[in-house]
């Protein structure tokens, strides 16, 4: 009997074998950028289980403000102005997605070990930044960055046995194939990685949800001021020249400028607040904002300038402060002899340093709780700052204010002396042109000029403009309620047509004349005259 028919004779069908394949190169690059938000996501979680701990980036960014040269600063302020901080995090975002993408491209198409080292490294970079921040950090601060490397090289390795085992056959796809069995390994893979995406954006998100929980906002919005025992009258009309296109005397808080060396604001509540007073003094104080509050509070207006305010720019601004005064808080606390440096300490950190002098010569150097009426914004300091006429913000103006500290030029460098900027920076006699705007196109006849001049704590005596190098002519002024201020002025031209050049200067209370000699911030501010090219038709 003949038993070898064709149903005998058939091999039993047999399952596709696995193998390994190599992904496309667009997805591996895609892979890695989806490990890293995932690496990213989770250590935004976590950050939020604990006031202390922040997410890798933010670390990293702080990290990077401090090592960048004085240069960098002032090309990213010229560039971005007050969003210097967002364009930071951008970048450091394009940096991270070039990295994440060429590790996932190694990772999953040459050596997958190269792309655990790559997230490791990472890892590390983010545990080096927490424990190298300004203030004393706990150990634990590392948490974030090392759960969020675990969840990275786990994220990679999932996408490694999803998109690198496939049927033999897909295996052998070509990158050209059009095949279905290539369309529906591309559809899988799309999948997965879009899956683990929305997955680290979710995650993200419930962890920025959790850490607002530290927010001060709630803190803030519980504060009611006291009046203060030294209130100022209501500024008088004077103060604002009637020309349209003019800067406001007093600069709304949403609109005051903000440069500082905080990627995010630190959230600092007032339960729990204590400032110290430290170092070369015979009391150290410990008041609580409660008895900052109960203290004498006097109101001041005071404009406060960056260093960094290019000629004509616009990190300037004009408040009503309200705080106690600085000096007799320094004579409570005891200044010791020798002891010719002041320096206030940041919740984050930051430390800057002044003369002990500028705090005692009678100016209204001020511990402030208020600005134009309501409590600290965040962005500006709550709960409390330092305010000190006459000096640039980077040696005095500290903001999120801990500490307090008399010591010695000799024993201590400030921060951004250490940088190369100057150890003492009054402010310099200033002035600019709000408008006409340059290159602005003006019709023939009587055409407005207005600005502003400053030198606080010494005043503005006169403004004087030149158009076209034909002679310095006396503007008019604006009342002033004290030298601690900004003053506005403005110039009526008998405008003709052509082009012409304005240029304006100012002279202060003493008769010092503001100079022409132009300087870049670097090391101690700015100088030279501002001067516009404008258009009459």
């Amino acid at each position: 009997m003949n038993t070898t028919g064709p149903e005998l004779d058939a091999e039993p069908e047999q399952e596709p074998s696995l193998a390994r394949r190599r992904p496309g190169r667009l997805v591996a690059l895609l892979a890695g950028l989806v490990s890293a938000a995932v690496a990213l996501g989770v250590a935004e979680l976590v950050s939020g289980f604990n006031r202390q701990w922040r997410s890798p980036v933010l670390d990293v960014g702080d990290r990077v403000i401090d090592a960048a040269p004085p240069f960098l600063k002032e090309f990213a302020i010229d560039t971005f102005g007050t969003n210097d901080k967002p364009a930071l995090l951008i970048g450091i975002g394009v940096i991270l997605a070039i990295y994440a993408a060429i590790v996932g491209y190694v990772a999953l198409r040459h050596r997958f070990i190269v792309g655990v080292v790559g997230i490791a490294l990472f890892g590390l970079v983010g545990v080096w930044a927490a424990l190298s921040r300004r203030s004393e950090a706990p150990w634990h601060v590392v948490v974030p960055s090392l759960f969020g490397a675990a969840a990275g090289i786990g994220a990679l390795l999932l996408l490694r046995r999803s998109l690198c085992t496939a049927p033999a056959a897909a295996a052998d796809l070509d990158e050209s194939d059009t095949s279905t069995g290539r369309r529906t390994f591309l559809a899988h893979s799309g999948v997965v990685l879009g899956g683990l995406a929305a997955s680290a954006a979710v995650v993200g998100a419930v962890g920025r949800w959790l850490g607002n929980r530290f927010s001060a906002s709630e803190s803030r919005s519980g504060v009611a001021l006291p009046a203060a025992a030294d209130p100022l009258p209501e500024l008088p009309a004077g103060v604002q020249v009637d020309v349209a296109g003019m800067t406001p005397f007093v600069t709304p808080n949403a609109d005051f400028y903000r440069i500082d060396t905080a990627l995010t604001a630190p959230q600092v509540p007032i339960e729990g607040y204590l400032l110290r007073f430290t170092g070369m003094v015979d009391n150290q104080l410990e008041l609580s904002y409660e008895d900052l509050l109960d203290r004498e509070l006097i109101e001041r207006d005071i404009t406060l300038t960056c260093v960094s305010n290019e000629i004509g720019g616009r990190l300037i601004g004009n408040a009503r402060w309200l705080g106690t005064r600085l000096d007799a808080l320094l004579e409570e606390a005891g200044v010791q002899p020798g002891a010719d440096q002041i320096v206030g300490r940041s919740f984050d950190g930051y430390p800057c340093g002044f003369p002990v002098a500028d705090a005692m010569d009678g100016r209204d150097a001020l511990v402030v709780v208020g600005m134009n009426g309501e409590p600290l914004p965040i962005e500006h300091g709550f709960p409390v700052r330092l305010v000190v006429p006459g000096l640039y913000g980077y040696v005095s103006a500290t903001k999120w204010l801990t500490e307090i500290e008399l010591t010695t030029f000799a024993a201590f460098d400030h921060y951004w002396l250490r940088r190369g900027w100057a150890q003492k920076a009054p402010i310099k006699l200033m002035s600019r042109i709000d408008t006409p705007k340059g290159l602005a196109n003006v019709a023939a006849g009587v055409v407005p000029i207005a600005g502003v001049a400053w030198e606080q704590h010494v005043g503005i005596s006169a403004v004087e403009v030149n158009v076209d190098d034909a002679g310095w002519q006396p503007a008019e002024l604006g009342e002033v309620t004290s030298d601690d201020t900004w003053r506005q002025w403005k110039y009526s031209w008998e405008a003709t047509p052509g082009r012409h050049s304005i240029a304006v200067r100012a002279i202060d209370n003493t008769g010092a004349i503001q100079t022409d000699e132009r300087a870049e911030p670097i090391p101690d501010g700015a100088s030279g005259h501002h001067t516009i090219v404008v258009n009459v038709g």
